[in-house]
C-alpha cells in the first residue's frame, strides 16, 4: 500500500527531474510533454514523457514525432502504464511501436532510507564531483562498457548531483548518485562490483546518500529501477520506498 499520497504537481516534478538528473542535451516542451534529445543509451535522456495525466490526441502525438524527426533521431516516448494512456498505446501500436523495459517509479523518505543500514555501520562517502574509480566501477566486469560510459558522461555533467562512493584498498566496490530538484532528491546510477554483492554494500550508498540529502533539507526522495530486477527491489523495499506507477519505453520500429 503506497502511504505518501501524490499530486499532479508532484508527477510533474518527478518528470522534470528525472530528466534534469540525466542532461540530455536538449529539452524542449511541447503540449504538456517534455521532449529531451540525447545520443547514447540512455533512454529517459531521449524520450518524450508527458508531465500530465490526461488523455493524449493524435496531433500532439504528430507534433511529438514531427520534433523527433526533424532532428533525425528516432521517436521515443516514456510512457507511465495509466489508463488515461490506453488510447494513445493503441495508437503508438497502430504506428508500429512497441513497448518495453518495464520500470518502476518508487517513493520513499530520506529518513527511512538512512535506516537501511544499522546504527555505526559505515556510510559511503558521498563527493561533490565523480572520481576515476566512482567512472570505472560502470565500466567493469558484468556492466556494458558502452551503456556504462554514456551514464557516466550523463550523471557527471549534471548540475549539484552528489556521488558516494564505498571504497576499499583503492578501488570503489560500490557507487551511486544523487541529484536534486523541483523539491526532490532522486537516486540515480547505483552499481555494486559484481564479485562484491550480498555484502550490504548498496545499502551504505542509499545511507550515505540519504544523510547527504537530509543535510541539504530533502526529505522525499524518488527512484526508477527496472520492474525485474528483483535484488534491487528487495533493497528499495527495505529502506521504505514503495511503487506510485509503472511506466515502459515506447520507440516507433524502423523498417528496412
Amino acid at each position: 500500500m503506497n502511504t505518501m499520497t501524490l499530486n499532479v504537481t508532484d508527477i510533474e516534478a518527478i518528470e522534470r527531474a528525472t530528466i534534469a538528473a540525466v542532461s540530455p542535451d536538449l529539452t524542449e516542451e511541447l503540449d504538456g510533454w517534455l521532449l529531451p534529445f540525447a545520443g547514447g543509451t540512455v533512454k529517459r535522456a531521449r524520450s518524450a514523457v508527458p508531465l500530465h495525466r490526461s488523455a493524449v490526441d493524435h496531433a500532439t502525438l504528430d507534433r511529438i514525432e514531427d520534433r523527433y524527426d526533424s532532428r533525425q533521431v528516432v521517436p521515443a516516448l516514456r510512457l507511465a502504464d495509466a489508463p488515461c494512456f490506453d488510447g494513445l498505446r493503441a495508437e503508438l501500436e497502430r504506428r508500429h511501436y512497441i513497448g518495453d523495459s518495464p520500470t518502476c517509479v518508487q517513493i520513499g523518505s530520506v529518513q527511512r532510507m538512512r535506516q537501511v543500514v544499522a546504527p555505526g555501520d559505515a556510510l559511503a562517502d558521498v563527493d561533490r564531483a565523480p572520481d576515476d574509480a566512482w567512472s570505472a566501477l560502470f565500466l567493469g566486469e558484468g556492466f556494458d562498457p558502452v551503456d556504462g560510459a554514456h551514464r557516466v558522461r550523463m550523471l557527471s555533467r549534471a548540475k549539484g548531483t552528489l556521488y558516494a562512493s564505498v571504497r576499499e584498498g583503492g578501488r570503489t566496490l560500490a557507487a551511486g548518485a544523487m541529484a536534486f530538484g523541483h523539491g526532490w532528491a532522486s537516486v540515480h546510477g547505483m552499481r555494486t562490483d559484481q564479485a562484491q554483492r550480498g555484502r550490504g554494500l548498496a545499502g551504505r550508498v542509499l545511507a550515505g546518500l540519504a544523510q547527504a540529502a537530509s543535510a541539504r533539507g530533502f526529505e522525499r526522495v524518488f527512484l526508477q529501477v527496472d520492474a525485474h530486477n528483483h535484488p534491487a527491489l528487495s533493497l528499495y523495499r527495505r529502506a521504505g520506498f514503495e511503487t506510485h506507477w509503472k511506466y515502459s519505453y515506447w520507440q516507433r520500429q524502423q523498417w528496412p
